[in-house]
């Protein structure tokens, strides 16, 4: 898909701050029919601008959060992104430019749980080193 218009945009917006909402209510917001919101969604999901739908959860026993850093052997690591991808305690993954290759938003039940998540990070062939900020408090989330 190469451009999205206004349009396309509020719907977005408006699955990205909750992608529960009936298609009635983001017509009614976006000031199309129900029948064309079905539409732009299908095309947009067709396309890959809509890569899915999740359910984010505040476990009630909290559980520990952390941005682990790592610096890779050699880029680009495809196999260890695969990997990493598969790991439910990782929220997301970042390459970035610097020092650091990688930046992974981890949530563990944990701090046991996040040091074993570390410790199978350092394991990974292509890994030369982890380092482990632990979020103490989060101001606020888009």
């Amino acid at each position: 898909m190469n451009t999205l218009d206004t349009k396309d945009r509020q719907l977005l917006n408006l699955l990205y701050s909750n992608a529960r909402l009936p298609l009635k209510t983001i017509a009614a917001r976006v000031g199309l029919a129900r029948s064309s919101v079905r539409e732009r969604v299908a095309r947009l999901e067709s396309s890959g601008v809509i890569r899915g739908y999740r359910a984010e959860v505040d476990w009630p026993d909290g559980g520990v959060q952390a941005y682990l850093s790592l610096r890779l052997k050699q880029t680009p690591a495809t196999a260890l992104v695969r990997r990493l991808r598969e790991r439910p305690e990782l929220r997301g993954c970042c390459s970035i430019g610097g020092d650091i290759d990688l930046i992974l938003c981890a949530k563990a039940e944990s701090l046991g749980a996040l040091n074993e998540l570390r410790d199978w990070l350092a394991q990974q062939a292509e890994v030369a080193s982890v380092t482990t900020s632990v979020v103490l408090h989060e101001e606020f989330q888009r």
